[in-house]
């Protein structure tokens, strides 16, 4: 009997207007990926980036993909590179959220995300037509046709280039977001880990305007609720509550404090 996949949720919360609220997961484990699902969240980030398995092991992502359809929860994987290359390989294992680090130009993108696509903007994709585990090896019926409606790929915006360009790369036919990263952002402006210095500030701005005047899903790092519920208001759609070790320091420290007998 044909097999077929679950429709891909993100694409459908942003194309509908509506917020999706996820966690960075710093853990990497299967389990982590299952629970959060049952908690419902709307995605769990993996950050292949900054650290993580390698991006070109194949079993270590599946099994947190296995992990991840058993629950529903959608992954979103950001990239250690824009490499048309290793966005055609992740696809294929079976990601279908995408985002890449640290792009400077539209050219840059126009070759990720036309990568990621059988078919693009009215004429040929570039992603390689095979029967890997996104086709459930070749039994999944109407593949070719569903695949471009159910992958997301998004960059994040942080360097300057990146801000200069915002207009040219939203421009970009069939990019999925923006994440706009301040942190590295701070660093390419000269004020490294000064988030509410006002060129930081200035920058931030710029691309969330672009990015809803374009109308253009816009995602960020959300500190702490109110952060996350103003954000939430002025436009953004993709939020990141926290991380793993956040949480797990957040309730830690205060088991601790609550506890009343003596401790060495």
């Amino acid at each position: 009997m044909p097999s077929s996949r679950a429709a891909n949720g993100l694409p459908a919360t942003l194309q509908e207007g509506d917020v999706a609220l996820g966690l960075l997961d710093s853990t990497y484990s299967p389990t982590v990926m299952e629970f959060c699902g049952e908690l419902g969240l709307d995605f769990v980030w993996l950050d292949l980036e900054h650290g993580g398995p390698d991006p070109w092991h194949a079993p270590t992502l599946e099994h947190l993909l296995l992990a991840a359809e058993r629950t529903g929860i959608d992954p979103l994987v950001r990239l250690p590179d824009t490499d048309p290359t290793l966005v055609r390989k992740a696809l294929d294992l079976g990601v279908r959220n995408l985002f890449l680090p640290r792009v400077e130009s539209a050219q840059e993108v126009h070759l990720a995300v036309r990568s990621a696509r059988y078919r693009y903007d009215g004429g040929p994709g570039d992603r390689g037509l095979a029967a890997p585990r996104a086709s459930r090896w070749g039994l999944t019926e109407e593949y070719v046709e569903r695949e471009d409606e159910q992958t997301l790929v998004g960059v994040t915006i942080e360097t300057t280039d990146s801000v200069d360009a915002i207009d040219e790369i939203l421009d970009v036919p069939e990019l999925g977001f923006v994440f706009i990263g301040p942190f590295d952002l701070s660093v390419s402006l000269g004020h490294p880990g000064e988030l509410d210095h006002p060129e930081v500030e200035e920058a931030v701005e710029t691309v969330r305007s672009a990015a809803v005047d374009a109308e253009v899903p816009v995602g960020g790092l959300g500190f702490g609720m109110d952060d996350v519920n103003e954000k939430a208001e002025n436009g953004y759609q993709i939020l990141h509550l926290g991380s793993t070790t956040g949480a797990l320091q957040t309730a830690i420290e205060g088991w601790l404090d609550a506890f009343e007998g003596e401790r060495s």
